[in-house]
């Protein structure tokens, strides 16, 4: 029932659900302690309408956001306190005391301050929004950014002037008790000195050498620093906060081109939700903007998803266009008919190619070029798991089986996800495999965020692996070793100290304009940052018994680390099936929309080498057998010859294929845009020598007047 009231008021916690409730009683309650009247009672309301207020948006409850909709905002909240208040003491009887004028006269006078203040903090916002965000650009050098104002004054400012009521509200309440206008107008002059104090604060910042330089300027100090920097190869990407993942796996791959990488971000919560680069990234969330931006340098563009504000960028006929996608899999979104507005369409092995021609969506078969996957480095390759004595890894551990489902997708088909129809099944039979294996379950971030019926499935699922592990905790066949993983605890949290420390520096940037000013990366602490990240996952992976189940939700540990540490791995028809091919590795793919294992071998590429499930995972025992048993695998070769056809040949590396292939289009655009100047000059020469032949045959008049033919 709990979770069920959780759901529906769509808070994060019973904590918080409860501070919801508190806080919608305790205004009937302080109407009914103003009736009453009880000074005491109207107090205790008070204090618990205050405290739930703060505490809900202290957490940034998503119920408090709502509340402004149905015109119970923040401020609403305050004044009917307040109102309340003046009826309390109208109903003492205290109607012609000074405390009665008072609390009225202070109250509109502590509204009065509101105006200045909001019209403040807007302003200081609105100044030192930038046009253009950046990181890793050296824009200190070229224009004057000043500090951000203590966060202190912004953050939850709204919130902060409105409880510096709290000492007129207790004032009065004190006076009203002790019948004495003392404590009234003690508190009343607190509260607006208070107030006063908050609006002069924020002064400074609207006036003189705190104030940002112009978007004019900026955008000027952006333009010269790109003709320095002559950018050759952009990254381009627009996408919601959930998608920020798809730039996020092309930033190795662009730290390491051999060109001049550049990263162009459209909207300002992808650069908030952005992996640690050392890539230049500008943040054009101003469509005028970005195409006014001097991208003269620019060769070539790579797209990591289709989105209708590439338009912006694809205007551009001086660089080459290429979609590099964010994933290859049989989904349809990986043969989008979008895909033929490109110059060339980059997919990882012969696979990618054949799918395009299979759509036959206008992609020609001449514009796709094959470059492996260069994020796929980190993928360690299988060398076989051979059974122990009790069914356990040949060195001891217990094999591992990863259930990584994508999600629900756009629409009801069932076969997007194994979730709502097979995930359950699958866990279960996997937690009761004998002999046993371990479980991790890592979902796709984008679980439940479309589907009720995919985000509690997802839950249940959740329940099952977490009871699953409770129970083997408590069954003595499996033993851990208790200070290993102590040891591993406290590495672990000396890493997560170390990299808090690293992480605090960009933490403690004000706003925006102070990132952008100061958001530079430094190489070493990168190196460093990176190095711990490693650190850290060998640690975490340490720090619990390797037999014991887990849910894995979050970026940390990644995906591509939960490969590492895994045996096998059952999924659905993503790029999560092709990345973990690369592995060697035995995977089950789950039929969920029932096509027949030849049907869906035919439609899909990538299970051409899995244990093929049906929705009641009938079929598991397979995988586990080839994970016991590498011998006896079945599809081991089959395995070794799709890898190829997907994600193309080991050598040379993949990195090098790419770097190859952007200096390959690079050169198609330099060819392209001499020609065009080519054009351009002999255009001109030729209109020069039209225009001279057309002069010699009109008649000159004696007179010198050249404009007495049109006076005729």
């Amino acid at each position: 029932m709990i979770s069920t009231a959780i759901r529906v008021a769509r808070v994060g916690s019973a904590a918080e659900l409860a501070a919801a409730v508190l806080m919608m009683l305790g205004y009937p309650a302080l109407m009914l302690a103003a009736l009453v009247p009880s000074v005491y009672a109207f107090a205790a309301a008070a204090a618990v309408t205050y405290l739930a207020d703060h505490y809900l948006h202290r957490k940034g409850s998503y119920l408090v956001n709502r509340l402004s909709k149905v015109r119970a905002g923040l401020s609403i909240r305050f004044l009917i306190r307040q109102l309340l208040l003046v009826l309390l003491l109208a109903r003492m009887s205290l109607s012609d005391n000074l405390v009665f004028y008072g609390a009225i006269a202070g109250f509109i006078a502590f509204y009065g301050l509101q105006a200045p203040h909001g019209a403040l903090v807007t302003l200081i916002r609105n100044r030192r929004r930038m046009p253009v965000a950046t990181r890793n650009v050296d824009l200190a050098s070229r224009i004057r950014i000043p500090d951000a104002p203590p966060r202190r004054l912004l953050n939850r400012s709204a919130e902060k002037m409105l409880h510096l009521d709290l000492a007129a509200v207790v004032g009065v309440l004190v006076s009203a008790a002790m019948d004495s206008p003392v404590a009234a107008f003690a508190g009343i002059v607190v509260t607006l000195v208070l107030g006063c104090g908050y609006v002069l604060a924020l002064m400074p910042y609207v006036r003189g050498r705190k104030i940002p330089p112009t978007a004019e300027k900026v955008l000027a100090a952006v333009d010269d620093w790109l003709r320095e920097y002559r950018p050759q190869t952009v990254l381009y990407f627009s996408g919601s906060r959930d998608s920020a993942y798809q730039v996020n796996m092309w930033l190795e791959t662009m730290e390491q081109l051999d060109s001049r990488p550049l990263v162009i971000l459209r909207e300002r919560v992808i650069l908030a939700n952005l992996a640690p680069t050392t890539v230049p990234v500008v943040c054009v969330p101003g469509g005028v903007h970005l195409m006014n931006m001097d991208l003269s340098t620019v060769r070539v563009a790579l797209y990591a998803a289709n989105v209708g504000k590439n338009i912006h960028l694809l205007r551009v006929p001086t660089m080459k266009h290429v979609f590099i996608g964010h994933g290859d899999s049989d989904k349809l979104a990986s043969v989008n008919p979008f895909s033929k507005v490109y110059d060339e369409v980059w997919t990882a092995g012969r696979a990618g190619r054949d799918r395009y021609a299979i759509a036959d969506v206008g992609v020609r078969d001449e514009d796709i070029v094959e470059v492996g996957r260069p994020q796929l480095a980190p993928i360690q390759t299988w060398r076989g798991a051979s059974e122990g004595p009790r069914g356990e890894a040949a060195d001891g551990r217990c094999p591992t089986v990863l259930y990584a489902p994508t999600w629900e997708g756009w629409d009801d088909n069932p076969g997007n996800t194994s979730i709502l129809l097979a995930g359950e099944n699958i866990v279960k039979k996997l937690v009761k495999a004998d002999p046993p294996v371990r479980v991790l379950y890592k979902p796709h971030p984008f679980t439940g965020t479309r589907s009720a019926a995919a985000k509690a499935a997802h839950q249940r699922i959740t329940a099952l692996v977490e009871k699953a592990a409770a129970g083997r905790a408590a069954d003595s066949r499996f033993t851990a070793d208790a200070a290993a993983q102590d040891r591993a605890k406290a590495e672990l949290a000396r890493v997560e100290a170390r990299l808090a420390e690293l992480a605090g520096a960009a933490g403690d940037r004000g706003d925006e304009a102070e990132a952008s000013r100061d958001g530079v990366a430094d190489p070493a602490k990168h190196e460093e940052i990176a190095r711990l990240r490693d650190e850290w996952n060998d640690a975490y992976w340490r720090s619990f018994p390797d037999w014991e189940h887990r849910v894995v939700t979050g970026a940390e540990p990644r995906l591509y680390d939960c490969f590492n540490v895994s045996d096998a791995m059952v999924s659905d028809i993503s790029s999560v099936v092709s990345d973990f091919i690369a592995s060697g590795k035995p995977y089950a793919v789950t039929d969920s929309a029932e096509l027949g294992v030849e049907e869906f071998k035919r439609q899909n590429t990538a299970v051409r080498a899995a244990v093929i499930l049906s929705n009641s995972a009938a079929e598991l025992g397979g995988l586990l057998a080839a994970v016991r048993d590498p011998a006896a695998d079945p599809l081991a070769e089959d395995r070794k010859e799709l890898k190829q056809y997907l994600l193309g040949p080991d050598e040379p590396a993949s990195i090098v294929q790419f770097n190859g292939a952007v200096a390959d289009l690079a050169l198609k655009a330099e060819t392209r845009n001499l020609g065009q100047e080519s054009r351009a000059a002999a255009g001109a020469a030729g209109a020069d020598e039209l225009s001279d032949a057309l002069s010699a045959q009109q008649p000159v008049p004696a007179n010198g007047d050249t404009d007495s033919t049109t006076r005729r």
